[in-house]
């Protein structure tokens, strides 16, 4: 299997694992225990994509699977609080973003 299209997996995991996010974060918003569906959803769609990073790991090595998965991951994320959510971000946060983003960056050169 080509190299990108298994990185294109991997990418597209992380969107679906920041999909299960979101359903966390609205089932904690609810009052008590009735969120239980969306928290159940969640944790099906965790080992989904745990089944997908097994065959995608097959092919690439840890250290990069992992900087692929926390990159995309950290930008879908972000980018579902501040557009579904409506939640600020404050500069000192977009800091703390960009310097992950650099940080995750180094590391994938050394990978």
């Amino acid at each position: 299997m080509d190299k990108i299209l298994v990185i294109g997996i991997g990418i597209g995991l992380s969107l679906v694992t920041a999909f299960g996010d979101t359903l966390i974060k609205s089932a904690s918003g609810k009052l008590g225990f009735s969120g239980w569906k969306s928290l159940v959803a969640a944790a099906l769609i965790y080992a989904g994509t745990a089944f997908g990073w097994f065959f995608v790991l097959r092919r690439i090595k840890l250290s990069s699977g992992v900087i692929i998965y926390t990159l995309s991951l950290i930008l879908f994320v972000i980018l579902i609080s501040v557009f579904y959510f409506k939640e600020d971000v404050k500069p000192i946060e977009y800091l703390g973003i960009a310097m992950a983003v650099a940080s995750l960056l180094i590391l994938s050169r050394f990978a």
